[in-house]
């Protein structure tokens, strides 16, 4: 869902933990593409003359291993792939939340040890046609079953837990929607030993899950396939996007026997920690500048608390400069630890950080610890044997909205202090849509950041994006909702839409709105 607790984080002290050697954008090619040719290593040159067999239905089938397992007491289907050997799926098929739809759960297993849970939900309109979403939330370390059951999902959590309701403004009205609780240790995600502290290794275990995925459900692998998700998620996003991208490449310079390709169409980030140097910059003018940020909560733009805002963020952009020159967590631990600072003063105004537009109250009786009584709620309600049994959850893994452990985990390898945004512009290039959102009533990740990260996007369309004019996005209701740029043609290569009414959560604040946008956007038509 959120970056619910690295503000929260801001202000403890924590030991340093050991080196952590990010990759560059170049590497990530290069890891990818050797990824890719020890799969080939075996197979390829000796089935030169048989691309058109590999390449069909059969081939997958017969390369894909299929059987009932059950583990935990629980019934599974069981799905391995010789080109993820270190992996495989288990699948259950729940009538929770919308029985009108078919829809699956269950877990990507990693080497025996980790498990990453997923809830899939099929379209209401065309599924044999609609494109295929994943759905991330955020934190890190907080639940994308959030995005389910309190955004876009096809129900809302209701009545303290006890049950749902169906959710008509829901995504999966016009897509085939994959919910994914990553990285390990995040919702019903579990493990018995090892878990992810950073997003490049957790980009590879999702693109796992996802080829076994499509290896067996392979209704959606021919439609367009979509990243989307909110918060943190704008760190996962662009590192899931990159190695989805070197790996179709590498299969384009040699097809994989039985390996599936990403029908890969677009990205979609909702304010989303994404060029972190841009976007803690406005924190300032987000919080002073009345000409800009209809929400700013200091009404003095003079008085000591803007003031010092415009003090530290100057500090806080030379620190993520370092980190961004260097990749080194020496730069980056510091940097996370220092730029969190600069909510500090805001996080005692009262006000619900993700929506400004509310109090919050975070005692356990009234909003909680993150602002959102619902959030309790959907611990009571994934907590439920019969929940568990029916999604394929064992009984021994308690869920969590939000696991603040592995948020600690990822702050200490400075993993939020990278420029995530540097890699989607290659992808742009080369045909990958990107649309960046934002609700404007949100603290902790601005819409005017949102906006800087699309502004400072390096690609073919970055004059034509500079020079666009802003238009007035209009909901489906023909309501005003925002407003919008973009460059390219129909929704555009790259776009951006800025929403008046809503906050860190677009979808439960706007929700009308926000479907408006996302099936413009997966129909690539103009948003206004």
């Amino acid at each position: 869902m959120r970056l619910t607790t690295l503000a929260l984080l801001a202000t403890p002290a924590f030991a340093v933990p050991n080196l952590l050697n990010f990759q560059s954008t170049s590497d990530l090619a290069s890891q990818a593409i050797d990824t890719a040719q020890s799969w080939l290593h075996d197979t390829v040159f000796s089935a030169k003359d048989k691309w058109d067999v590999f390449e069909s239905d059969r081939s997958i089938d017969e390369l894909l291993k299929v059987e009932n397992v059950q583990k935990d007491g629980i019934d599974y289907v069981s799905l391995s792939h010789p080109a993820f050997p270190l992996h495989r799926l288990r699948v259950v098929k729940p009538e929770l939340c919308d029985p009108t739809v078919n829809q699956l759960s269950g877990y990507l297993d990693i080497s025996e040890t980790r498990h990453l849970f997923f809830w899939f939900e099929e379209s209401r309109s065309n599924p044999k046609k609609d494109p295929l979403v994943l759905w991330l939330n955020g934190g890190p370390g907080c639940s994308s079953t959030t995005g389910l059951l309190f955004e876009l999902g096809g129900c809302n959590i209701a009545n303290k837990g006890e049950n749902v309701t169906l959710n008509d403004f829901s995504w999966n009205n016009v897509a085939n929607v994959l919910f994914l609780d990553q990285p390990i240790g995040v919702g019903y995600s579990y493990a018995d030993e090892g878990e992810v502290n950073n997003s490049p290794a957790a980009a590879e275990d999702v693109y796992a899950f996802l080829m076994l995925f499509i290896s067996k459900f392979r209704e959606y692998s021919k439609q367009e396939f979509h990243i989307a998700g909110e918060s943190y998620a704008g760190t996962y996003i662009p590192n899931i996007a990159s190695v989805i991208y070197k790996n179709n490449l590498a299969l384009d310079l040699a097809a994989t026997p039985g390996v599936p390709k990403l029908n890969f169409a677009s990205v979609m980030i909702g304010n989303g920690l994404t060029d972190p140097h841009a976007q803690f910059g406005s924190v300032p003018d987000w919080a002073c500048d009345h000409s800009l940020s209809h929400y700013a909560p200091y009404k003095d733009p003079e008085g000591p608390e803007c003031t010092a805002l415009r003090g530290k963020a100057p500090r806080c952009q030379n620190l993520i400069a370092g980190c961004y020159r260097t990749n080194s967590k020496f730069a980056c631990v510091p940097a996370a630890l220092y730029c969190w600072s600069l909510f500090n003063e805001m996080q005692q105004l009262g006000l619900n950080m993700y929506d400004v537009r509310r109090t919050c109250d975070k005692s356990k009786d009234k909003d909680g610890p993150l602002c959102y009584k619902e959030m309790g709620w959907m611990e009571t309600y994934l907590n439920k044997p019969e929940v568990k049994a029916q999604l394929g959850a064992p009984d021994s893994v308690t869920f969590q909205s939000c696991n603040m452990q592995i948020n600690q985990n990822f702050l200490l390898q400075g993993d939020a202090m990278h420029n995530a945004g540097a890699l989607m512009n290659e992808l742009i290039d080369s045909g990958v849509r990107v649309l960046i959102y934002s609700g404007e009533a949100d603290m902790l990740v601005n819409a005017i950041g949102c906006s800087r990260v699309a502004d400072n996007l390096e690609t073919k369309y970055s004059k034509l994006y500079a020079k666009a004019e802003k238009k007035v996005f209009f909901d489906s209701n023909n309501a005003t909702a925002g407003w919008t740029k973009s460059a390219g043609k129909g929704a555009g290569n790259l776009a951006f839409v800025g929403f008046r009414n809503a906050g860190h959560m677009v979808p439960h604040d706007d929700p009308v709105a926000a479907l408006t946008m996302f099936s413009r956007w997966l129909d690539n038509e103009p948003l206004a």
